[in-house]
């Protein structure tokens, strides 16, 4: 996958697999976060910046955008470091990461100062997921993503899968009504724990969403993996529609049985197209 996904907003399609961060006041990481191997990089304006280094983060982002497809997070809508950064990047960047967003308002805001450009809405608060479907029915927002650290924190927990699984839920619900592409998931904060990764990867997977982010090269090629179609999925997903095909778009079933109908149609489109 490439690094600038062709995606209009109101399409269900799957959005990328893997977001990469890499802070906008680092040199070094704004060189490398492009090799390695992130369906999305990921440049950071926001809480992987000193406050006393926003400025300068802004202009190496802005330096950098103009000659390599990547999204950007900016601050929090309706803050003065937002204006700025919308101000130096909208007309350069692939996409805009907004943090923290708790309503249409808040999309709408971002959207007048940076027209045209896709965002991808990140939901990290209680308001926030309360207001899910209200964000993600708005024109402007291409993408919802989930921001389990921030929510966790505002609700005064230690987080959890069993603790959040009420919020992420309803995020995936939120998009799905919405016409919107599943949501990304979070970040894993453990840089050398690749077998949590891995299972709150394909957590995330079941529940509903498509894509993590990522804090670290390293956890790339893991995100990638697993939501990547596995031989299995593909084998069934071409069988379906071989069936549904011959059938000329009636339910049918396939040779082993399964019964196939539009929906199920639908679906195996979906895992032949990502």
């Amino acid at each position: 996958m490439e690094n600038t996904p062709d995606r209009a907003c109101g399409e269900v399609t799957l959005p990328p697999r893997s977001w990469l961060f890499a802070p906008g006041h680092s040199e070094k990481l704004l060189r490398q976060v492009f090799d390695a191997g992130a369906d999305i990089v990921l440049l950071d304006l926001e809480d992987a910046v000193p406050p006393e280094m926003k400025d300068r983060a802004r202009d190496m982002v802005a330096e950098v955008a103009a000659g390599r497809a990547c999204w950007v997070r900016v601050n929090r809508a309706r803050s003065e470091e937002c204006v700025r950064d919308l101000k130096a990047l909208a007309g350069a960047v692939s996409g805009l990461r907004v943090p923290k967003v708790e309503s249409a308002a808040d999309v709408s805001w971002v959207a007048e100062r940076a027209p045209a450009v896709p965002l991808d809405c990140t939901i990290e608060s209680a308001r926030g997921v309360l207001a899910a479907f209200e964000i993600a029915s708005t024109s402007s927002c291409a993408l919802l993503s989930y921001g389990g650290l921030d929510l966790a924190a505002d609700l005064g927990i230690a987080g959890g899968e069993q603790e959040t699984l009420l919020a992420r839920s309803f995020l995936v619900v939120a998009a799905r009504a919405a016409g919107k592409p599943p949501p990304s998931d979070g970040v894993y904060p453990f840089l050398h724990d690749d077998d949590g990764l891995r299972k709150e990867a394909e957590a995330a997977r079941r529940l509903g969403f498509f894509g993590k982010s990522a804090i670290h090269p390293r956890q790339v090629p893991i995100i990638n993996a697993v939501f990547a179609p596995r031989p299995e999925e593909v084998a069934w997903a071409r069988q379906v529609l071989s069936a549904f095909e011959e059938s000329g778009g009636a339910a049918t079933k396939t040779s082993g049985g399964e019964f196939v109908d539009k929906p199920v149609a639908e679906r195996a489109r979906r895992i032949l197209n990502a």
